[in-house]
């Protein structure tokens, strides 16, 4: 059997090609495709599909293959729970050429486990993870779409050989042993995916590839905000108090949260820079073993909102400065205590600031216990 190969272009694909190139893998078949990486070998995920494709690259039947995906939205099919990080990591790097192995949890694993096929699921998980990929290419994801079956794709070359990057070095190696080729040229990066796992403990890069590693961290750096009037009293409370309890729920330390992948700040509406906290906002907070003695105050600006993921505003007041600097910040701008604001203490006694922070402490517990990380 010789290989068919059909040529495609990328800026005008044929989508009766594309349903044939479906066709044969959900009939069973194996086809190579281009990525903006390398091309992979497309094979739906059932047992005698999955055989053929351990005996053509010479794998052992105990590793597992990446699930592609044509679109980022699919990943919830898949992941039921993702952290505050893991997203923030998909919406920056998600379509393009970046593998995310997600860790699930025993119970996610067991929702999995009745909601998908089996022959799914058992080759799909392992270890208590799932490795995903949603390329970057419009062959690739048009493939991905028009299938009935999930589909693993791993590199188009024998194990510990490289992998080809155009249609002339999957034949090289296949042709005759794999139904068809998808020729989309030659690849764009003309290397691998780069792999990471994303877990509550951090990020870890388990292969360097395609996607620079200085980008990949910053791609995943969750930023909170908290906004007040002032920047004197309420927000360096909170940020100093959330800083505790997030680095109490990742069990590490204050020095740690970065490199966790967790950034917090605080702001203040009326442009003031550079203040300290005030005497009686830094002892409520030393009362609890919180240190906001190096507070300087910062202004709100439109790129400080831009780059924050969640704002947390002590009052409704400060919701409206923050949606009239920003209208898109409006999804992602929250009360801090639900639906209640926390009354400015500035100019009043220690006592009424103590109130204040207890306020402030009982709202960031419940937003801490609710992140999901």
């Amino acid at each position: 059997m010789e290989t068919k190969v059909i040529k495609l272009d990328a800026g005008n694909i044929d989508a009766a090609k594309i349903s044939e190139a479906a066709g044969i893998i959900d009939a069973g078949g194996l086809v190579a495709f281009p990525t903006e990486t390398v091309y992979g070998i497309a094979c739906r995920v059932k047992r005698d599909s999955l055989r053929k494709l351990d005996e053509l690259k010479g794998r052992s039947a105990d590793k597992y293959y990446t699930l592609h995906i044509s679109s980022k939205e699919q990943v919830e099919k898949y992941v039921p729970a993702i952290g505050l990080r893991a997203g923030k990591l998909i919406r920056n790097v998600w379509p393009g050429p970046v593998t995310i192995v997600f860790e699930m949890s025993t119970g996610d694993l067991e929702k999995q486990r009745k909601k998908l096929d089996r022959e799914v699921f058992e080759n799909l998980y392992r270890d208590d993870s799932i490795g995903i990929r949603c390329p970057d290419n419009p062959i690739a994801s048009g493939l991905l779409e028009a299938t009935s079956n999930p589909i693993v794709a791993p590199s188009a070359n024998l194990a510990g050989e490289q992998p080809a990057v155009d249609a002339g070095q999957v034949l090289e190696r296949f042709n005759g042993l794999i139904d068809l080729v998808l020729d989309g040229g030659k690849c764009k990066y003309g290397k691998s995916s780069t792999v990471v796992r994303i877990d509550k403990n951090g990020l870890e890069i388990l292969r360097q590839g395609a996607f620079p590693q200085s980008q990949l961290l910053e791609s995943a750096m969750v930023k909170f905000l908290f906004v007040c009037t002032g920047n004197s009293c309420r927000s360096p409370m909170a940020e100093g108090m959330f800083k505790k309890y997030l680095a109490e729920k990742l069990s590490c330390t204050l020095d740690r949260l970065e490199e966790k992948g967790y950034k917090v700040s605080s702001a203040g509406t009326m442009g003031l820079a550079g203040l300290a906290a005030s005497p009686e906002a830094t002892r409520a907070c030393a009362i609890r073993g919180i240190d906001i003695g190096r507070h300087r105050s910062a202004a709100l600006s439109p790129n400080l909102l831009e780059e924050s993921d969640l704002i947390f505003v002590l009052a409704r007041v400060h919701r409206d400065a923050v949606i009239e600097i920003s209208p898109q910040a409006a999804e992602k701008c929250l009360l801090l205590a639900q639906e209640k604001d926390i009354a400015d203490p500035i100019g009043q006694t220690q006592q009424v600031y103590d109130k204040c922070a207890e306020l402030i402490e009982q709202a960031i517990k419940k937003r801490i216990g609710g992140l999901v990380l």
